[in-house]
């Protein structure tokens, strides 16, 4: 695979490398990496979430490589650097379904000459990945942190249909739960299936305060910076409980997400206070962005929102966790509890040989980035567990 020479190297701190690795998937995957000077290290594999990239670790990487990993964090199908995934909203989503990003990781591994991987790490859509790793290839991925969004388990195989009252479908309860948020007042639409429609990832590419403004404001809405970040469990999965959500997550039905984060842009004061997201590593993400747009991490959303994928995944329908796990999330993101149930469900059965829940004061959705000193620490305790 041919990679782009004439791109700009990335801002990087001594002892991080930037490289292209191909995973015998059909990717050139970039990758950073620590702690690659010295062979047969363990690895530590960390898995990015939306809208980021293998830069969003930058601060966690060289104190994990400094204990003795070989760190390794790719832009994942879909986003950066990473290369032979189909590009625009009309290509095949095959390659983007749940298994084949696992199959990503795995061969990922395998190519830079780990049979095993110490940890798996993954945060926000980087999390469910890790945790299908874990799940699927426990002899591979022998341990999994999962952070800020919680993993309630495999999908659960239709049971009993056989009965003359057969139970009623998922997607029947899909439409109603999407129906029920429309007709709130004011209407409401979920943030996935908005994700899912072809004019989202123009309307952020091209958001009218522009790319750098639309993430700035996007970045602080989820953060601990925005003081209305106040989480709570949600009593059920209806449009009701769901409607106590941020905007950011069960959106205005007639605003698109870059309008939605413009009314919450911080002020020229607090950009300039925000010391975990300077504007010179704000600019790393808008230029990648900008040359990418979101279309291929927003492919994610369509396998998991569109339900043609679940059938395979049921396949491990009853499965769990069963290698040493932890959950890390910051105190004030909503992502903990934006799905009622997952959080208990990895708490009592999804999970069965979890060793912590920490919640980090400080932080919001973007806890390594937030408080990276912190997640470092519980990483490390994990890692020597």
């Amino acid at each position: 695979m041919v990679n782009d020479s004439t791109l700009d190297p990335l801002p990087l701190p001594a002892g991080l490398r930037s490289r292209f690795v191909d995973n015998s998937n059909g990717l050139s995957m970039h990758v950073l990496e620590a702690g690659f000077e010295s062979p047969d290290r363990p690895c530590v594999l960390l898995l990015h979430g939306f809208p980021e990239l293998a830069y969003s670790w930058r601060k966690v990487m060289l104190p994990l490589a400094e204990a003795g990993f070989h760190v390794v964090a790719p832009d994942q199908r879909g986003y950066g650097r990473t290369t032979g995934w189909q590009q625009g909203f009309d290509a095949d989503l095959d390659e983007f379904r749940m298994l084949n990003l696992v199959r990503d990781a795995f061969g990922l591994v395998a190519a830079l000459g780990h049979r095993t991987v110490a940890a798996v790490v993954g945060h926000d859509f980087g999390s469910p990945v890790a945790a299908w790793c874990a799940l699927i290839r426990p002899d591979v991925f022998r341990s999994v942190v999962l952070m800020s969004a919680p993993f309630g388990g495999a999908p659960s195989i239709p049971f009993g249909t056989a009965a003359p009252e057969a139970p009623s479908s998922g997607l029947a309860g899909v439409a109603t739960l999407l129906d029920g948020l429309g007709a709130l007042s004011p209407p409401r639409k979920h943030y996935q299936w908005y994700y899912s429609t072809p004019e989202a990832d123009g309307d952020m590419r091209n958001a009218p305060q522009g790319l750098h403004a639309f993430l700035r404001a996007y970045y602080h809405f989820k953060s601990a910076d925005w003081p209305a970040n106040k989480p709570f469990r949600l009593e059920s999965l209806t449009a009701d409980e769901l409607g106590k959500l941020p905007s950011y997550y069960v959106m205005d039905a007639d605003k698109g997400m870059a309008e939605t984060v413009a009314a919450e842009m911080p002020s020229a004061e607090q950009i300039a206070a925000c010391l975990w997201l300077s504007d010179d590593e704000l600019s790393v993400y808008a230029a990648e962005y900008a040359r990418t747009g979101f279309q291929g991490g927003l492919q994610w959303y369509r396998c998991a929102t569109g339900g043609r994928y679940t059938a395979e995944l049921q396949t491990w329908s009853g499965r769990t966790i069963d290698v040493p796990s932890c959950f890390i999330a910051g105190r004030s993101d909503w992502g903990i509890y934006q799905k009622p149930g997952d959080f208990e469900a990895m708490e009592a059965s999804a999970c069965t040989h979890s060793i912590g829940v920490h919640i980090v004061g400080g932080a919001g959705h973007w806890v390594q980035q937030e408080q990276p000193e912190e997640v470092t620490e519980l990483l490390l305790a994990f890692l020597r567990r």
